[in-house]
């Protein structure tokens, strides 16, 4: 865990912004002894919300999956997609 004060972030930004793409870890930045942002660079941010989009889609599936609907066998999936897409060879 990167901690730095928030005067680092005032005074020494392009450092603070190499760390951030460097370690690829958020920096959280503290006011006074507390706690107070996370910085992070725009790669490492990105990563975590495609993250959590798909955790999101897996929490739904499973969801769907233990719900009252009724299962689909594998030999009815093939079936369906066949129908849509055709046989393939």
């Amino acid at each position: 865990m990167i901690i730095k004060p928030s005067t680092a972030l005032r005074n020494e930004y392009g450092t603070i912004s190499d760390l951030a793409h460097k370690e690829d870890a958020p920096i959280y930045i503290t006011k006074n002894g507390e706690g107070d942002l996370v910085v992070m660079s725009i790669e490492a941010f990105e990563r975590r919300e495609e993250i959590w989009r798909l955790r999101a889609k897996l929490a739904a599936a499973e969801q769907s999956r233990l719900s009252e609907q009724p299962t689909v066998s594998m030999e009815e999936s093939r079936k369906r997609l066949e129908a849509i897409y055709g046989q393939q060879a």
